[in-house]
C-alpha cells in the first residue's frame, strides 16, 4: 500500500535530499514546523522505508580511485540459483560499487572503481574467471556528464 504524503513531508524529503546532515531543528524551520513534530515526521518517513539512510558522497578520485568502468556481465546458466551465487558475490566484493540485474543480453551491469589499470586488468581477469560467467565486456569512464544520485520529488 502506498504511502500518503502530504506537502509537508514532501517538503521534508527535498530538505534531507539536498542536505541529509542538516539538524531537526533547522529542518522544522525550513518546514515550517517545530522541531518535535518536525522529528516524528522524519521517523514515520525512516520507518515506512522512503528514507532509506544517510551517507557522504565522496570523490572515488581524490580518495586513489582513478578508474571508474562499466562491467556488462553474461552468466553461463540464468536460473535462479546462479543468478543469486554471481549477485551474493558482487555484494561481497569491494570495488563493486553497484550492482544491476538487467533484461535482455546483459544479465548484470556494475560499475567499478580501481586505482589504476593494472587494478583494472586484475579485477576484469578476476571477474572473467569466476564461475559461470560466460562473457564480460568493459567500459571505462571518461569524464562524469551527470551524478544526480536524488529522487526527482513532485508533489502527489
Amino acid at each position: 500500500m502506498p504511502v500518503r504524503l502530504d506537502a509537508i513531508d514532501w517538503a521534508i524529503l527535498r530538505e534531507l535530499q539536498g542536505d541529509g546532515n542538516i539538524t531537526n531543528v533547522e529542518l522544522a524551520r525550513r518546514v515550517g514546523l517545530s522541531a518535535p513534530p518536525c522529528l516524528r515526521r522524519v521517523r514515520a518517513l525512516e520507518e515506512a522505508g522512503i528514507i532509506r539512510g544517510y551517507r557522504a558522497l565522496l570523490d572515488p578520485k581524490l580518495l586513489g580511485y582513478e578508474v571508474i568502468c562499466f562491467a556488462m556481465v553474461q552468466l553461463g546458466a540464468q536460473g535462479q540459483a546462479e543468478i543469486a551465487a554471481f549477485a551474493d558475490r558482487m555484494r561481497t566484493w569491494p570495488a563493486v560499487r553497484e550492482c544491476w540485474t538487467l533484461s535482455g543480453e546483459t544479465d548484470f551491469l556494475l560499475k567499478c572503481v580501481a586505482a589504476n589499470l593494472p587494478a583494472f586488468q586484475r579485477l576484469v581477469s578476476d571477474l572473467t574467471g569466476l564461475p559461470n560467467v560466460r562473457s564480460v565486456r568493459t567500459a571505462l569512464a571518461l569524464d562524469q556528464v551527470k551524478d544526480a544520485p536524488a529522487v526527482p520529488l513532485s508533489e502527489g
